[in-house]
Order: C-alpha cells, then sequence, then structure tokens
C-alpha cells in the first residue's frame, strides 16, 4: 500500500522536486543548529565558570592558574576549549590565549567577558569583585533568553506543524471525504492548485517561525522540505480517503 500509495505521486513533479531540494539542503541547515546548540552550552555555563574564578580569585590563587582549574572541571565544550587555548599558551602570552578562547567559543557573550576581564587586569582592578558581578549579570541574562527562546520555540513549531501538516491533513481529509476519486470525481486540477498553495503557505509560516525565534537565515534552509511534506500530507490525505 505505502508503495502504490509513493507511485500515486509520479504526477507531482513540483512536489518530487521540492523533496530532493530539501533533502539537500539539509545539509547547509544542520550545522547552524548544531553551532548554535554548541554556543548556547557554553553561555549557560559562563555564569558558574566566573563564580568559580571569582571564588578562587578570592582564596589567593592568580587568575591564570585559577582558569587552569575551572578549565579542568567545567563542563564541555568550555572546559576543554579552555583547557585546550591554556595549553597553547605557553608559546604565547595570556592575554593572546583568552582572545584565542573567545575567537573559538564563537560566542557574543564570551568575547565580551573576556575583552573586560583583559581590561580589569591591566587596570589592576579587583578581579573577585568583577568576576561575581559578571556571574550574577550574566546568569540573570541567560535565565531571559532561556525562558524567552522556551516559550516563542513552541509557538513557533506549533505554527509550523499546524500549517505545514495539521492544515493540509484536514483539508485533504475532507476532499478525499467528500470528493472520492474512487466515485469518478474529476478534481486533478483542484488538487495541483491547493497543492501549491498549502507549499506556499508552507514557506510564509517556516519564515514567520524563524522570524519570531531571530533565527530566519538558518530556519531558511528547511523550507522545501516543509513545502514537500505539507504537499505530502494534502494529497496523500486526499488519495488515501477517496481511494
Amino acid at each position: 500500500m505505502l508503495f502504490r500509495l509513493l507511485e500515486s505521486f509520479n504526477d507531482q513533479p513540483m512536489m518530487l522536486f521540492l523533496g530532493v531540494v530539501g533533502f539537500a539542503m539539509l545539509g547547509g541547515g544542520i550545522p547552524p543548529i548544531r553551532e548554535r546548540i554548541r554556543r548556547r552550552k557554553i553561555e549557560n555555563a559562563l555564569p558558574s565558570f566566573l563564580e568559580g574564578l571569582s571564588d578562587e580569585v578570592g582564596a589567593g590563587l592568580g587568575i591564570q592558574e585559577a582558569m587552569q582549574h575551572q578549565a579542568r572541571s567545567a563542563p564541555a565544550p568550555l572546559g576543554p576549549l579552555l583547557e585546550e587555548t591554556l595549553a597553547e599558551s605557553h608559546a604565547s602570552s595570556f592575554d593572546a590565549a583568552l582572545s584565542s578562547f573567545a575567537t573559538k567559543t564563537r560566542s557574543p557573550q564570551v568575547q565580551r567577558v573576556m575583552h573586560l576581564l583583559e581590561t580589569a587586569i591591566e587596570q589592576g582592578a579587583p578581579l573577585q569583585e568583577i568576576l561575581m558581578n559578571l556571574s550574577m549579570d550574566y546568569e540573570r541574562l541567560n535565565d531571559l533568553m532561556n525562558k524567552r527562546e522556551s516559550e516563542l520555540q513552541g509557538r513557533g513549531i506549533l505554527i509550523i506543524l499546524f500549517i505545514c501538516i495539521g492544515l493540509p491533513g484536514l483539508i485533504g481529509f475532507l476532499v478525499g471525504l467528500f470528493t472520492p476519486g474512487s466515485k469518478g470525481f474529476q478534481i486533478d486540477g483542484f488538487l495541483s492548485t491547493f497543492s501549491l498553495f498549502f507549499a506556499v503557505a508552507s514557506a510564509v509560516g517556516v519564515a514567520v517561525s524563524g522570524r519570531m525565534l531571530g533565527r530566519m537565515k538558518d530556519i531558511m534552509w528547511f523550507v522545501p522540505l516543509w513545502m514537500t511534506m505539507s504537499m505530502f500530507f494534502f494529497l496523500g490525505a486526499t488519495k488515501m480517503i477517496g481511494g
């Protein structure tokens, strides 16, 4: 039955074309997602890392030694990356190691913290107090960012699922129920027109969801695949119910 259903889409070249393009574009959409997950792990571990630095500096350790201790206990990928960067610092200066670490994280938060830390070291400022204040500030910032993201992500996923799967499936079910092809209804033109309509609606819905989350460039890689899925659910429901 499944193969017969797939064969019935041979007269839908646009859906087949979008499907091929969508699967090909997955190669461009997955790396930004993985990079963002990695960056957010680093940023979420940053407050506890700064708090640990503050405690060790307050105990009398130097900033470089305190960083080496924290690098061993910090979770991945923050800890291993810092440990690797500090190991490379033996061939250069400590300031160069901090700059290199900030660049490798590709995180604006870490880059800002490292810049402030370099400035504080140059000015001879009280590092313990500065590190503790930074820890509390970034903990509040990350809490707000995580809360906002969880709320908007749920809404964005709901929009995509409704427009790309729920609505096409429902309309396809109704069309197949009341105008079944097994009864002789000739609705090929209607099906082609509405399948393209749902494809365009899915593209708009995915773009709106990406704009809500502030990741429109990343999510646009998945637009052809969601367009294909909306056409598949509409036409598939019509064919399965209508016979």
